[in-house]
């Protein structure tokens, strides 16, 4: 087995040889045969001295000739190089557990490309385990969640509780509610990484779908003094999961109005453009800063907004909602001017897309 370094020495070493040959065969050239040339034909033109011979013979000769196979051979030496860089860039999380290429010539590259699988084998398996435990624990939370939800109903039919146990026991279910919504969110995105959720898919008119979730959206709004509309809403079919559709709209337009100011609007619209079916939904609320917008569709994520406001929220409805969308074969955008406005953008590709009749 021959050590990248070992290659190079032996490569240059050799270089050099075939160098120092060329250079004698061009000194003997011009300092022995073409001398002998002009005297035998009698050239009596001006001949250079011995110094401007050999600086003729080098650096005319010899260096571009250095440079040139030099080039070359640190091209093939470093080709590997450049191999092991294109696929270890091609390395995602959904590839993870694909090994890189070896050369099986034991040197440097070699050992490097080993390393790094042996480094990705460790963190597909860190990353199954946290999936694992994820989905697992997320599973074994849900039964005692529902017995105490149970538990806090029943006690709520209790004619003889007093109106501040009341208060405390609705305060108490609504914290099982929301922990309740966590641990399914929790549940679906393991199962999304553990690749163990299908969609059903099915012709959806998404132009009926827009208009449920407008109607949705109105009785969410009315609390928070929002004004919603519906500005376009072409009659468009869909090959997708109505229900998984139908869960990213409500995400998005539950977050409109949740992330809204007082007496804000919210506009919805659906229209063919281009090659896209686009969906849109913009709310007037405080938006989110240029820092944030590149984490929101993060787990976990939420702005400094939310935060503040005590807004009620988990931080995994966006990053569910791009799942969806992008299973669907379609983008997600989220696009906010911080005190004007935050747009929300669906745009499904038109290889997916037809009129609907």
């Amino acid at each position: 087995m021959i050590t990248l370094r070992r290659r190079l020495a032996v490569r240059y070493g050799v270089i050099s040889l075939v160098c120092l040959f060329l250079l004698a065969g061009l000194a003997h050239h011009e300092f022995v045969t073409e001398p002998r040339l002009r005297a035998q034909h009698q050239v009596t033109d001006l001949t250079e001295d011995w110094w401007a011979e050999f600086a003729e013979v080098f650096f005319y000769g010899m260096m571009p000739l250095v440079m040139g196979i030099g080039w070359w051979t640190m091209r093939r030496v470093l080709n590997p190089i450049d191999q092991l860089v294109s696929e270890v860039e091609r390395i995602q999380l959904h590839n993870l557990p694909q090994l890189l290429p070896q050369t099986h010539k034991g040197d440097e590259v070699d050992r490097l490309t080993e390393a790094f699988n042996k480094m990705t084998m460790r963190s597909d398996a860190s990353l199954r385990q946290m999936q694992e435990f994820t989905l697992h624990a997320s599973h074994e939370l849900k039964t005692p969640l529902t017995v105490m939800r149970a538990e806090l109903e029943t006690e709520l039919g209790d004619e003889a509780l007093t109106e501040e146990w009341k208060d405390w026991i609705l305060c108490q279910l609504d914290e099982v509610q929301r922990m309740t919504k966590i641990v399914e969110a929790l549940t679906f995105l393991a199962k999304t990484d553990a690749d163990q959720v299908r969609l059903e898919m099915q012709p959806v008119e998404l132009g009926e779908l827009i208009r449920e979730s407008f109607e949705d959206a109105i009785v969410l709004a009315e609390p928070h003094n929002v004004q919603v509309s519906l500005l376009t809403c072409d009659d468009l079919t869909i090959r997708g999961d109505r229900h998984r559709l139908r869960q990213v709209l409500l995400n998005l337009v539950d977050n409109a109005v949740k992330y809204n100011r007082h007496g804000g609007t919210v506009t919805m619209s659906l229209q063919r453009m281009n090659d896209s079916a686009v969906i849109e939904i913009v709310n007037t609320g405080k938006g989110v800063s240029a820092e944030a917008q590149e984490q929101v569709f993060d787990r976990f994520m939420r702005g400094d907004n939310a935060v503040m406001s005590a807004i009620d929220g988990s931080g995994l409805g966006l990053t569910i909602a791009r799942w969806i969308v992008q299973s669907h074969c379609g983008a997600i955008q989220f696009i906010s001017v911080p005190d004007q406005q935050t747009t929300v953008r669906v745009c499904l590709p038109l290889d997916n897309v037809v009129s609907a009749v």
